[in-house]
């Protein structure tokens, strides 16, 4: 008895509070139709008859109020009415109308329950009567609270107009009423076994359907004690062997019953409960049944989706069309928040909720059913998706019918797995494993999306523009997902026609709607649908060529296809139509970190330039650059600036793996560090340097900025730790390889130096002067670097460790060759009036006159030391000669300015 005393406090707790919300909400509707009638002047009526309009169609009240509530105050403000009329209701909301009206009632409530309880009780602990007496008086008195409720409620409606008369009574005595009956039959059946399940379980069912159906009169909260009992009684009953056909059917029949309760009055609380306590039931009956009846359950669940399409909420929701309306703009709700709440928001989240748990639920089940979980999971996800097409209301449904098709697919590759690892699942001898159940659902859930969003699209493109996008991606990304995760876990890696023909089929059917879409809406191909149809068709293909071909066939394939989507810019100006190209782009560059060689170490021939990776680093380089010279006037900058870095880039990269795999037998890698492979990592890391400054350009970031600097002095410190110390051919007596030029000296300093230059030369007047100043120094120092240790190499040969020594003439070219580069800047900082690089050849000639003075007058004899100091002696001369002219033509320049002879 005292169970039921706290359940039964719980319950009229929610009673009242729900019944004083009504109640806060009737007198607020009073007081705007006496409003409304005084702005008007219409005659006054009756206060009962005021209330029961607003009770009878409380939602059509308030809109209407509210749309013409502007126009009423402004008819009203000219001539103000003499005298308002009084409104008891406000006036009489003081502690003694709480105290008397509301405390008493609800006090009386409780202190009427404790009576009957306390009664009960005293007749136990005495024994004045049986067991079956006392029920029989306590079903019999929960009766009469019933009648006494409806009674109360009869004789309020004249009344009603009164605040405080009878409020909440009718509700609290129905409610105690109700719980009574359930403590009655319940008591019948669990203590004293009066009563058989089957008995127990329709008297139950029916009290809680009597209950539901007098909510229609009471209100909301005993709609959801009548809900709360219906829901519960089948887990009082006990049974040893359930018919779950029956279970399901009931527990659809009260859904079904309050989904038409809550389409009468409006009711969103109910209705949520309701979604909420199917599917806990579903998720109980999944997690615990050890052979599962799938059939009724997932009928039970597409029921409730049904409902929630045709039933409640339906279309009571739907925002009405706006008409004259510029159709690029969005006329019903204005951003991405007001998307996703949308109103009803709570029963379509939890009946959303509802039914995709118990889906993913069956779809990570590996236990035996009398019909397929897989196919039971593909039926519900799909519903659920139809429900996202069908009204605009139900963005939440479209989501996370996405979301769940999406984690179903990986959910069946786990179970898969898992099976087979268990023992499970497991192929005969000779006999592989099949899964084309997993394969099945799948695909086919990638193509219900695609024709639904194409329903979509068709019924709310052009006044849903923000909906319309949400199932533009899930089109797009829902299909390709579930294609990736079936080819990775069930397909063939190595060549796959279905994975490669669904790939195929969904790109031209994502790129017919494109196509339909923008000439059904006069679009320019700006659109977020645009973009993401674009997005999908070129990920088709990208599954295709990985399903269908391998090795360097799809790296080419890739790029082929980035650059075919920016030649088809030329037939239609789509804005997302050159960004596929940068997305090959990226996806080959991401392709070749995986694996250098292509394919693979065993595979690549030893035949310089002309091996695989000519082919699959040159095409995509070369199809990249092809397409930034295409959209050279395209109006987009940021994708010409992606695609010149990218060309840059790819191209230097071709370069330098060419330079790598001939220099080194057809070798690419090996365990110890070497200079080759560091100068790739070298030449990568100034690219994107180069790469991101080329976006910064045109469109400023500070990612972008100061990423393009990190991204060069990371490359500098690894020039001065790796290039010139740890890694240098004549500390470390690596072979510098067997050509003359193409060498590593070429790869591991000439074309970094040029790699630099270049970069000073593009980061001067953008970058801070000090940042230009060191890339400067840094390509001075690798040329030099470079054209030394050419030197020695020519001399010594291949191999220029320093343990050989130095051989006279090689001393001597040092020399030569030195003042021959401190000429060379003089000569360039003359012309592009560079300081920097005239002090780098002055720098350059003082370390020179070092030499000859401190090394070559000891260590050369004869002709060479002559030679040394007079090819020296000459060049200081002409150098003087050469500044001498250059400060002449400056002062001739300046003279006429300063007034000087």
């Amino acid at each position: 008895m005292l169970e039921l005393l706290v359940v039964f406090l719980i319950l009229f707790w929610f009673i009242a509070s729900r019944q004083r919300a009504n109640e806060a909400r009737f007198r607020a509707l009073e007081s705007e139709i006496a409003a409304l009638r005084t702005a008007l002047a219409l005659p006054a009526a009756a206060p009962e008859q005021a209330v029961d309009e607003s009770i009878a169609a409380p939602v059509e009240t308030v809109e209407t109020i509210e749309e013409t509530q502007p126009e009423i105050a402004a008819l009203a403000e000219p001539e103000p009415p003499a005298s308002a009329p009084e409104t008891p209701a406000r006036d009489s909301d003081t502690l003694e109308s709480w105290l008397g009206g509301r405390w008493a009632v609800w006090v009386g409530g409780v202190a009427l329950a404790l009576g009957g309880i306390f009664l009960a009780k005293y007749s136990i602990e005495s024994g004045l009567l049986s067991p079956a007496v006392r029920l029989s008086m306590a079903a019999l008195f929960g009766l009469l609270l019933f009648a006494a409720g409806e009674v109360v409620r009869r004789r309020q409606a004249p009344d009603a107009g009164l605040p405080f008369r009878t409020a909440l009574i009718p509700g609290i005595l129905t409610a105690a009423g109700a719980v009574t009956l359930f403590g009655v039959i319940y008591i019948a059946y669990a203590f004293y076994a009066y009563l058989g399940p089957l008995t127990a379980f329709l008297l139950l069912a029916a009290v809680g359907l009597a209950t539901l159906g007098l909510s229609l009169m009471h209100g909301q909260a005993l709609a959801g004690l009548g809900l709360a009992g219906s829901m519960l009684t089948p887990a009082l009953i006990a049974s040893t062997a359930p018919n779950i056909a029956a279970l399901f059917a009931f527990l659809t029949l009260c859904w079904v019953a309050t989904a038409f309760a809550s389409r009468l009055k409006g009711w969103t609380l109910v209705p949520s409960l309701g979604n909420l306590g199917l599917g806990l039931w579903a998720l109980a009956y999944i997690a615990s049944a050890p052979v599962l009846e799938t059939a009724p359950l997932t009928l039970c669940l597409l029921v409730m989706i049904a409902g929630l399409i045709f039933i409640w909420p339906g279309t009571a929701f739907s925002p009405a069309p706006e008409p004259e309306a510029p159709q690029d703009v969005p006329t019903r709700f204005g951003s991405w928040a007001q998307l996703l709440a949308r109103p009803p928001l709570s029963p379509v989240v939890t009946g959303a909720s509802a039914a995709v748990l118990p889906a993913l639920a069956l779809a990570a089940t590996p236990a035996v059913a009398s019909l397929d979980p897989v196919f039971c999971f593909a039926a519900l996800i799909v519903t659920l998706a139809a429900y996202g097409a069908a009204r605009v209301n139900a963005v939440w449904a479209a989501l996370l019918a996405g979301a769940g098709a999406t984690g179903g697919a990986a959910l069946l590759a786990f179970a898969g797995l898992a099976a087979l690892g268990l023992g499970l699942a497991t192929p005969e001898q000779g006999v592989p494993l099949s899964h084309t159940t997993e394969i099945a659902a799948s695909l086919g859930l990638g193509v219900a999306f695609i024709l639904l969003g194409c329903v979509f699209l068709n019924r709310h493109g052009r006044e849903e523009p923000q909906f319309s996008a949400l199932w533009a991606a899930l089109m797009a990304v829902v299909p390709m997902a579930n294609a990736v995760i079936s080819f990775v876990n069930f397909g063939n890696l190595t060549f796959d026609a279905l994975h490669g023909v669904y790939g195929i089929a969904c790109a031209v059917a994502l790129l017919a709607i494109a196509e339909w879409h923008a000439r059904r809406e006069d679009a320019q191909g700006r659109s977020a649908v645009m973009n993401w149809l674009v997005l999908g068709g070129f990920s088709g293909i990208l599954l295709a060529l990985q399903a269908l071909t391998s090795g360097v066939a799809t790296l080419i394939g890739i790029a082929v296809t980035g650059f075919a989507f920016v030649m088809a810019a030329r037939l239609r100006p789509w804005a997302a139509l050159p960004w596929m190209m940068g997305a090959a782009g990226l996806i080959v560059l991401a392709r070749i970190a995986a694996d250098p060689t292509i394919v693979g170490a065993a595979n690549l021939g030893k035949t310089p330039v002309f091996n695989a990776l000519a082919a699959g680093y040159g095409i995509p380089a070369l199809l990249t650059a092809l397409a930034a010279f295409e959209l050279r006037a395209w109006p987009g900058t940021r994708i010409r600036n992606l695609l010149q870095a990218l060309a840059s880039l790819m191209v230097f990269l071709t370069v330098a793996i060419l330079i790598r795999h001939a220099m080194n037998g057809g070798t690419l890698t090996s365990d110890a560090p070497s200079l080759g492979e560091q100068s790739i990592y070298t030449l990568l890391t100034i690219g994107l340097s180069i790469c991101l400054m080329s976006l910064d350009l045109r469109s400023p970031s500070p990612v972008f900025r100061y990423g393009s600097m990190i991204a060069g002095g990371l490359s500098m410190l690894s020039i001065l730790g790796a290039h010139l110390l740890t890694l240098n051919p004549y500390l470390t007596g690596e072979d510098t390889g067997r050509w003359p030029f193409f060498n590593l000296l070429l790869i591991g300093y000439l074309l970094p130096a040029i790699a630099y230059a270049g970069l000073a030369v593009y980061a001067r007047g953008r970058r801070p002067p000090v940042y230009v100043a060191l890339a400067a120094i840094t390509g001075l120092i690798l040329g030099f670097a470079w054209a030394t240790l050419s030197v020695r190499r020519i001399w010594q040969g291949e191999n220029i460790a320093a343990w050989k020594g130095f051989l006279a003439g090689e001393t001597y070219s040092y020399s030569v060759v030195w003042l021959l580069i401190g000429i060379g800047l003089l000569g360039l900082g003359s012309k592009f009036d560079a300081r920097s690089l005239r002090i780098a050849s002055a720098a350059l000639v003082m370390i020179t006159v070092a030499k000859v003075f401190l090394i070559d007058m000891s260590n050369l004899e004869g002709v060479l030391r002559a030679l040394s100091f007079i090819g020296l002696g000459v060049v200081l001369i002409g150098i003087g000669l050469f500044y001498q002219r250059i400060l002449t033509r400056r002062g001739k320049a300046v003279s006429p300015q300063t007034g000087e002879s």
